[in-house]
């Protein structure tokens, strides 16, 4: 026998040894994607208190969400190249760290421009932990155990949504938004000695260069689309030349980068990536994901409070359920995930659409249980879906492009998300006005249907008026 045998019980302490470290890396990546899904929902439990004690109106407090999913979509692209600029172990301690401070910074803001621009940079860091890790993980196991491995992998996009609102809403209630931000830090501390312990990176980083021509106009189109959508219904959308300036920016630049795309040697996103007609299909997909996921997220926490009057801790349980739904789903398809994934991807879409069919039969009178359920289902759908898709997406795309493709992918996702809530919001602010107008028209003595106006409220005095006004408000908002 050579010196260089290795005796049976050597290979099976080896293989130990391997499964060990494999699943550490696992639970570090899971834990890092959980950082980062924790932030995304976080603040929404504390839109409310954060809207009174900045002097903010709705659709401005929501720059505080939607600005981070833009910086957000905005830094994801650039992950791969990050990647093989300065390797992975370095980039995921590097973006945690600086994750860490611009968190500690929200907490810190005192006013609304600031919490913004610190939001912004906590979406930036936090940009290249999901699909870093996901690309980690696709090198470190084998194919076969990829489905397995994501639904795992995702429980950690699923914890965040539930510990977040649930832990925010409470410290939001008992003393005030800004330890929503600061709870984030303890978090951050884990995940840095985690990552530091066993993400071990080879690559010492390659001096490639960027397309920086593709990489500006990409960002400059998705930004300038954000703010064309976030601003439309204010300016009263085209009519403004505000608006137009916008959309011609937005134009202008996705024209450039699409040309860029396509004449650079090295362009900062390969065309080529859409050869692959599973990992095409994906993108849109996940585009369709991202407009379902955050949504209600954003909306029904305003709803909540300004229409029903709940407390923030308890809007935390109810969207902590949003997220105990989709953790179900995930330990649900760690079994399930040998079934096709056509009947998965069918089954989560009619959860959603049945989600939203209960959610829009709501009324003024909301009860707990009324919200919690459709918001749970909506999360099992969620949960459904990202299996799946991602399954899809990455079956048959080559080794060599996966950093490249899961930027891409979250970035569909992102955008999906920050476009849907932007529409969303717009829809809301003017539903409301029209609603508003009709209601005022109706509100007499002589109108039976709206009785309550002058039979239940005393009309002949300021005090009186400003109570119906009120009333008139909350009504419109919740149609």
């Amino acid at each position: 026998m050579s010196a260089t045998s290795v005796s049976p019980e050597q290979d099976i302490q080896h293989n130990r040894v391997d499964s060990l470290r494999r699943n550490m890396i696992l639970l570090t990546c899971t834990g890092v994607t959980f950082l980062y899904a924790m932030t995304v929902s976080i603040a929404n439990v504390a839109l409310p208190q954060m809207q009174g004690a900045l002097s903010a109106t709705a659709d401005q407090i929501s720059w505080v969400v939607t600005i981070n999913i833009v910086a957000t979509a905005v830094a994801t692209p650039i992950s791969g190249w990050l990647t093989i600029r300065f390797g992975r172990r370095r980039l995921i301690l590097g973006c945690v760290t600086a994750f860490a401070l611009s968190s500690l910074l929200c907490g810190l803001a005192n006013s609304l421009t600031s919490l913004v621009i610190y939001r912004a940079l906590q979406g930036a860091f936090g940009a290249p932990l999901v699909p870093v890790s996901q690309a980690i993980l696709a090198d470190t196991f084998p194919k076969h155990m990829h489905g397995k491995v994501m639904a795992i992998f995702g429980m950690g996009a699923v914890m965040g949504p539930v510990v977040g609102p649930v832990v925010g809403g409470y410290l939001s209630e008992a003393y005030n938004w800004r330890w929503v931000f600061f709870m984030i830090l303890p978090f951050t501390a884990l995940a840095l000695v985690a990552a530091w312990a066993f993400i071990d990176d080879k690559q010492q980083g390659d001096k490639t260069r960027l397309d920086w021509i593709g990489f500006l106009s990409l960002a400059i189109s998705l930004a300038a689309l954000q703010i064309m959508l976030d601003r439309g219904e204010r300016a009263d959308w085209f009519e403004s030349p505000e608006i137009l300036l916008y959309a011609c920016i937005a134009l202008l630049a996705f024209y450039v980068f699409v040309v860029q795309s396509f004449t650079s040697d090295k362009p900062f996103l390969r065309p080529m990536l859409l050869l692959d007609r599973n990992f095409a299909l994906g993108l849109i997909l996940v585009f369709i994901f991202g407009m379902l996921n955050f949504t209600p997220m954003t909306i029904l926490p305003s709803m909540l409070q300004q229409v029903s009057g709940y407390p923030d801790a308890i809007i935390g349980y109810i969207l902590g359920a949003r997220g105990m739904g989709t953790l179900l789903a995930f330990f649900m398809l760690i079994w399930a995930i040998k079934l096709d994934p056509r009947l998965l991807l069918c089954c989560g879409f009619i959860l959603q659409g049945y989600a939203g069919w209960k959610m829009a039969s709501l009324d003024i009178n909301v009860g707990v249980s009324d919200i919690a359920w459709p918001i749970f289902w909506q999360g099992f759908g969620v949960g459904v879906l990202w299996v799946p898709i991602t399954v899809v997406a990455f079956q048959t795309l080559k080794s060599e492009l996966v950093p490249e493709g899961t930027a891409v992918f979250h970035l569909l996702r992102n955008i999906g998300s920050s476009v849907h809530i932007a529409l969303s919001l717009a829809l809301i602010l003017r539903m409301t006005k029209i609603s508003s107008a009709q209601l005022t028209e109706s509100v007499n003595t002589s109108n039976q249907e709206t009785s309550w106006a002058g039979g239940s409220y005393v009309v002949d005095t300021l005090a009186g008026l400003s109570v119906v006004s009120g009333e008139v408000r909350r009504q419109a908002l919740m149609i």
